[in-house]
């Protein structure tokens, strides 16, 4: 398979992604991944690479990692039916409810991981960016539990339609800085982020909040968020009696997707997809879509697909989502994409928002736009596939987009 010039042997990389083998010890995913960071930063990821292989898998970090998940997170999320999804879809519906986590999202599971290693490793404070608001507030909440000073970013753009989210943030005990250059949205937040880190790369930890970003971030992420697939994994066999014919989750950076799929990847009996946002259409500019319409480049410290132009110079995205709203996305999904054992396809705003009203006045549950691009998605797959049995990773609830939603899908209904 070539990609623009990028030469992959598909085969022997399937192989190895099905033995766990990636990352490898440069923290690639085939030819995706790495470190491209100024020289300042190295010895910072130096040293998260060092605690995070010291840390992340020793019991006492474990014990007190899964303890936070238990009972202050609120883990296991539960696994529900829903009946009248299935019923009209013609196939067997199943949510994984990450809404119900405290937050609102998957992304409290990350923040609280890294805080917790943050702190083991003698961070003084602790930055992070922010799109749709999710990951800052969950980044807030962790500082507060933890008693961390914390400077969440965030493009003037994305606080504009979060609003919800730009308040909590602040009750939370966080500074949230406005970002105003660039596209100021979630690319402009992480700029200013890794700004903010190269300052202060000794006292200051930088939370990524998805599966971007320089190794061993990716990896990182990957690992906090695949507590998601795992439950989720038990769930089905205990409640469904069978694993899903498909896992399907947004796209955006990635994490919610990864943390899903991870634990699925080896089940070959599984179809995964996942939805990219399609936006309003195909051209720059248009989608926020870095698998469907991207080349392999580098941006934010990792070499990944990105939407750009032939000159290699970023593009500007548009999603309803702020949480999709990205150039780039995880090298793990870009290697999981070359090498077919993820689907990626795409799915239009004015198709998610209609997903997301479906949900609602179906089963009670009102999703964030992002996790609608998902629900978007198992719609098509389940009119190609009747009776298939099908997962949703349900990544957020959508208080948060009201703003959004009174000047889309409600305008005129008020």
């Amino acid at each position: 398979m070539r990609i623009e010039g990028l030469k992959i042997d598909r085969e022997a990389l399937l192989a190895q992604a099905l033995r766990g083998a990636f990352p490898d010890a440069r923290g690639r995913y085939g030819p995706f991944g790495g470190r491209y960071v100024p020289e300042t930063l190295v010895p910072a990821l130096d040293r998260l690479e060092a605690g995070m292989r010291a840390h992340l898998h020793e019991p006492g970090f474990r014990a007190e990692f899964e303890s936070e998940l238990r009972t202050w997170v609120g883990r296991p999320t539960p696994l529900t039916l829903a009946r009248e999804l299935s019923r009209r879809w013609g196939a067997e519906v199943w949510l994984k409810r990450e809404d119900l986590a405290h937050t609102g999202a998957h992304k409290i599971n990350n923040s609280i991981g890294q805080a917790l290693l943050a702190k083991r490793l003698g961070a003084k404070r602790i930055v992070a960016e922010t799109g749709a608001g999710q990951h800052g507030v969950a980044t807030a909440a962790a500082c507060a539990r933890l008693g961390m000073p914390c400077v969440v970013y965030m493009g003037s753009v994305d606080m504009e339609r979060q609003a919800p989210n730009v308040g909590r943030m602040k009750l939370l005990g966080a500074e949230v800085v406005p970002v105003t250059s660039g596209d100021q949205t979630l690319r402009a937040a992480i700029d200013e982020a890794l700004r903010d880190w190269v300052s202060d790369p000794d006292g200051t930890y930088y939370l990524i909040g998805s599966a971007i970003g320089p190794h061993p971030y990716p990896y990182l992420v990957r690992e906090f968020q695949s507590v998601i697939g795992l439950e989720a994994r038990a769930q089905m066999l205990g409640q469904a009696g069978a694993l899903p014919d498909v896992a399907v989750a947004c796209v955006g950076g990635g994490s919610n997707a990864i943390g899903l799929f991870h634990p699925f990847v080896k089940d070959l009996g599984v179809k995964l997809l996942g939805l990219e946002a399609g936006g309003t259409g195909a051209g720059l500019g248009e989608n926020a879509a870095s698998i469907a319409y991207g080349t392999p480049g580098v941006l934010q410290g990792c070499y990944s697909l990105l939407l750009q132009d032939p000159h290699g110079q970023i593009q500007e995205t548009h999603s309803v989502s702020a949480g999709l709203d990205y150039p780039g996305v995880g090298p793990e999904h870009a290697l999981l994409a070359s090498i077919g054992r993820v689907t990626y396809e795409g799915a239009g705003d004015d198709e998610s928002l209609e997903a997301l009203a479906e949900c609602c006045q179906a089963e009670g549950i009102l999703p964030a736009i992002e996790s609608a691009h998902a629900f978007a998605g198992a719609k098509r797959f389940a009119r190609a596939n009747p009776g298939s049995r099908i997962l949703i990773g349900l990544s957020g609830r959508g208080d948060k987009d009201m703003p959004t939603l009174q000047r889309t899908l409600l305008k005129g209904r008020l």
